[in-house]
């Protein structure tokens, strides 16, 4: 029988799991020792099972208009317990200062006046918007859920390539990657000790009931959503089923008195909390695009009277702006007086003419991005491209560099994939995702690896044809959750078992009560209007569904 492993070879970049040929890293060793003896045709079949029961469950993501399920890659990336202190301490760091920086920016403006981060870089950011300027959430609360997309360099050390602190997604599918594959390599759960993340659901509900309006004990939470022909309305309805809680649209909701209300069979119902999915453009057709027919009329008057949270807040996008990402460490030092836990990776800010002319003499071997984009749009790696692109480049950095940064172009880390039915090399980058309730960050173990499947390639994202791996953080105590008759017991992936309404309550792996799982609202009727369809598509291009 042939070894899966006799001629993987080590690629350009740090190698997650060997660290010279054939010899894995101790991390790795269970998973390498699990994969070495299996054929390739019966780690293929376990794949199609893997691809199959994505698809039978609705699993999928739209790609250039297509359907597809998401392409889950049946090896794990894997790491260590030490390694995810690092990662975990260095996320939460990160959220307390854009919490920080966004409170002064829409406040006293403070840290614009000590000159650490120049006046323009905030008013000239396509995401800053004055709408929203002295709106003071409950508890202090702007970013309840965040995802940081993280890279390892050629050193293997992790590195901050962005931050995502406006609707981020993907997290639905670092739960569902942890149900497929306790079923289809369960000989490996039983030979390591990983960290659930079925909690995530419930640390969610948290910090969303926390941010409730002053004043209501009892908060009604719902999940807004622009519709079933976004991208990413799978995410949307499982978070939706999971926290127990109502999946709406904008047609759904109404705005009277600057009260929020729900429409339901048995009448208008108070909403206190909105976990909105929809980007500030087509949020409230008042304040933003009055063309929007997923948003609801008047949504930001109430929460500045502070009759109902919007989560999150609106006004995020000026802390993802990769420019301002560059300021991120000196707000670091500004706002926590600490040091950076995590690197960024080296950027340069083009708006130094001496800078722009560095940089334009080394399109080829920089990679460029423009501020403001998602999912990888956008992006030119130079190595990569042709001269006339880097032509064109160059061009459009002239006539516009604020809204361009560019970036060291980091051989990511590279995780065994399966390609064919032999394993390769391929890039991955990390989303870890961070809950925010209030008191304490919370980041879920593992997050979101994703992986560039064409050979070579650095661009990971969903959206420009890239995959995933579920991600296992290795416990540093046994975790009774993860064991061969616990996958066992559960319900098979490929089967979608029916949740009946009801009243009750669940109760997740870290202690949080949940009403009893519901199904989801199944969306609009087989024939909503053109508009709606469309502004729903644009709105999951440039930013509603964010792009994962």
């Amino acid at each position: 029988m042939a070894d899966l492993f006799e001629d993987y070879r080590l690629g350009p970049g740090w190698d997650e799991m060997f660290g010279e040929p054939g010899m894995p890293r101790e991390t790795y060793e269970a998973l390498h020792a699990t994969l070495q003896p299996l054929s390739s045709v019966e780690l293929g079949i376990r794949a199609e099972v893997l691809a199959r029961a994505f698809l039978d469950q609705g699993i999928t993501f739209a790609l250039k208009g297509i359907e597809r399920p998401f392409p889950l890659d049946i090896v794990p990336r894997i790491i260590a317990a030490d390694q995810w202190r690092v990662v975990e301490a260095g996320v939460a760091q990160r959220v307390r200062t854009l919490e920080a920086f966004l409170a002064d920016i829409y406040g006293a403006g403070q840290v614009l006046a000590d000159g650490v981060v120049p006046r323009r870089i905030v008013v000239t950011s396509a995401h800053f918007h004055r709408e929203v300027a002295g709106i003071n959430p409950h508890n202090g609360v702007r970013i309840h859920v965040a995802g940081v997309d993280l890279v390892r360099d050629e050193q293997g050390t992790f590195r901050v390539l962005e931050d995502n602190v406006r609707v981020p997604s993907g997290v639905s599918y670092v739960m569902e990657n942890r149900r497929a594959m306790a079923h289809v390599l369960p000989e490996v759960f039983a030979a390591t000790r990983i960290q659930p993340v079925e909690s995530y659901p419930g640390q969610l509900l948290r910090a969303l009931r926390a941010a409730a309006p002053v004043g209501v004990s009892e908060p009604t939470v719902v999940v807004l959503t622009p519709g079933v022909h976004n991208s990413a309305y799978f995410e949307h309805a499982l978070l939706a089923r999971e926290m127990g809680v109502e999946l709406v649209e904008g047609r759904d909701l109404v705005c009277v008195g600057n009260e929020v209300a729900m429409r339901t069979t048995a009448g208008e119902q108070r909403v206190d909390v909105i976990y909105r999915r929809i980007d500030d453009d087509f949020l409230d057709p008042v304040h933003f695009r009055a063309d929007s027919v997923i948003g609801v009329a008047g949504l930001l008057n109430a929460a500045r009277a502070g009759r109902v949270t919007i989560a999150n807040a609106v006004g995020n996008g000026v802390a993802d702006d990769k420019l301002l990402y560059t300021y991120v460490p000196e707000l670091i030092r500004y706002y926590l007086d600490e040091e950076p836990i995590l690197p960024n990776v080296e950027t340069y800010r083009l708006e130094d003419p001496d800078v722009l002319e560095h940089v334009l003499d080394r399109l080829d071997q920089l990679v460029l991005k423009p501020v403001d984009g998602s999912g990888g749009a956008g992006i030119v790696i130079g190595s990569q491209a042709s001269d006339e692109e880097l032509s064109l480049l160059a061009e459009k950095v002239r006539h516009d560099p604020r809204g361009w940064i560019a970036q060291r172009e980091v051989a990511l880390s590279m995780v065994p994939t399966l390609v064919g039915n032999r394993l390769r090399a391929r890039h991955v980058d990390l989303r870890p995702f961070a809950v925010n309730d209030g008191e304490r960050v919370t980041v879920l173990p593992g997050g979101l690896t994703r992986v560039a499947l064409p050979e070579g390639a650095l661009v990971v994202n969903s959206s420009q044809g890239g995959g995933s791996k579920d991600t296992w953080v290795l416990a540093e105590a046994p975790v009774a959750a993860i064991t061969v008759a616990a996958a066992s017991e559960a319900p098979a992936v490929y089967l979608a078992p029916d949740e009946p309404a009801g009243s009750g309550t669940t109760t997740v792996a870290d202690g949080t009560s949940l009403p009893a799982p519901r199904s989801p609202d199944p969306g609009p009727d087989s024939g909503p209007v053109a508009v709606q369809q469309q502004q729903q598509q644009q709105s999951a291009r440039i930013g509603g569904a964010a792009a994962c």
